[in-house]
């Protein structure tokens, strides 16, 4: 695939990406439940901003109905769809889609162009009339799954047990500059992600931004049981004494390598494969 119809593909998913074309690196260790390629996935993170009223309704029946299992079809996935439980921009739908490689994430529109099932079980929402709008825009980046941890995990090892009740925060650490990002990418590979799960902290993804708004940046989801689980295990890793020397090593402290860090939280819907 060229770089043109890399872009064109990209431009067609709704988010206004710039795509950089990334090779993927070898992993160190695959997620659970996932393959044992370590080869690093990419991360699609949409996010569906709404009005309220109806137009709430019919994306969640396109999510759930049309979308979702297309993109199943398409071989992306396990694929998370969620609400806004705290955080701007509400009402908002936000969905994790892991695809495998760039060519995956590129030639998804194509696939969903193709697919005769997603076209009839979407046409309400893609025949929407201009007058009533299902959504006021469609915000997408990219990301590339950090070497520490290659693949998506799903919550409390997946299966039924991650399925119940449990909350989702997605943090975002933005840079000054390139080399401060990666700078910060380096903690969390070389120790920062052990520490996280040494305090009971559960990752869901980390990934590297590589085409989206307020670059450099990176993104990851954390989950847990309820709040009380979260403020215990971000009070285990804020006094670990491997977090206090890490973060005040000279080249990895925040005002050095990290300019502004924002959280949402979010619930998952009930097709929610995360």
């Amino acid at each position: 695939m060229d770089r043109r119809e890399f872009v064109t593909a990209a431009l067609a998913t709704g988010g206004g990406l710039l795509p950089m074309v990334a090779s993927a690196a070898d992993g160190q260790g695959a997620g659970q439940g996932r393959s044992m390629d370590k080869t690093s996935e990419y991360y699609e993170l949409r996010r569906y901003h709404l009005r309220r009223g109806p137009g709430q309704q019919l994306v969640d029946s396109y999510l759930k109905d049309a979308a979702l299992p297309a993109w199943q079809r398409a071989g992306a996935g396990p694929i998370g769809v969620f609400t806004v439980m705290i955080g701007a921009n509400s009402p908002s739908f936000y969905v994790v889609i892991p695809h495998k490689t760039l060519d995956a994430f590129a030639a998804l529109p194509a696939r969903l162009a193709a697919d005769a099932d997603y076209q009839k079980a979407g046409a309400a929402y893609l025949g929407v009339a201009a007058t009533e709008p299902a959504f006021v825009r469609i915000e997408t980046s990219l990301a590339r799954a950090f070497d520490g941890m290659p693949h998506l995990e799903l919550p409390f090892g997946g299966g039924e047990n991650g399925k119940r009740s449990r909350i989702f925060e997605l943090r975002r650490y933005e840079s000054h500059s390139e080399k401060a990002a990666r700078k910060k990418i380096e903690m969390f590979n070389t120790g920062e992600i052990a520490i996280f799960r040494r305090a009971g902290l559960q990752p869901v993804f980390f990934g590297e931004t590589i085409a989206g708004p307020d670059m450099p940046n990176l993104t990851y989801m954390l989950v847990y049981e309820d709040m009380a689980a979260h403020d215990k295990q971000w009070a285990a890793f804020g006094g670990d004494p491997e977090w206090k020397k890490l973060s005040t090593t000279p080249g990895f402290t925040d005002p050095e390598i990290v300019s502004n860090i924002s959280n949402t939280y979010l619930r998952p819907t009930a097709y929610s494969e995360i």
